[in-house]
């Protein structure tokens, strides 16, 4: 055994050699959830797609941003209630970018 390996006192979880990616321990199918988009917005920066959709369910109202590289998807969601901060921090970061020096500036376009 592995030092941090523990024997469980709930007993051996099926799958567990299996490693990363592995069903976990009990897993269910979700039920799918019924949400309602409020309001969807894009934008393409650069190579990369981002779309930005204010969604409702039963359990409240969320953002997800979504960045769509190549095809492939990477989603975050923040609920409603710590939009606020997320903008906070996003003004932040703007306004450090706008401030802080370049340390190595892209070469003039010719």
């Amino acid at each position: 055994m592995i030092s941090n390996e523990r024997p469980s006192p709930y007993g051996r979880r099926p799958f567990q050699s299996q490693g990363y990616g592995a069903p976990k321990y009990n897993s269910q199918p979700r039920s799918p959830v019924n949400e309602d988009t409020l309001k969807t917005a894009e934008v393409q920066i650069e190579r990369k797609f981002f779309v930005f959709t204010l969604k409702e369910n039963p359990r409240g109202r969320f953002l997800r941003i979504t960045e769509d590289v190549g095809g492939r998807r990477d989603t975050i969601i923040i609920p409603s209630t710590g939009l606020a901060e997320f903008k906070k921090l996003v003004d932040e970061m703007v306004k450090a970018s706008e401030e802080i020096p370049v340390k190595n500036p892209p070469p003039p376009e010719a």
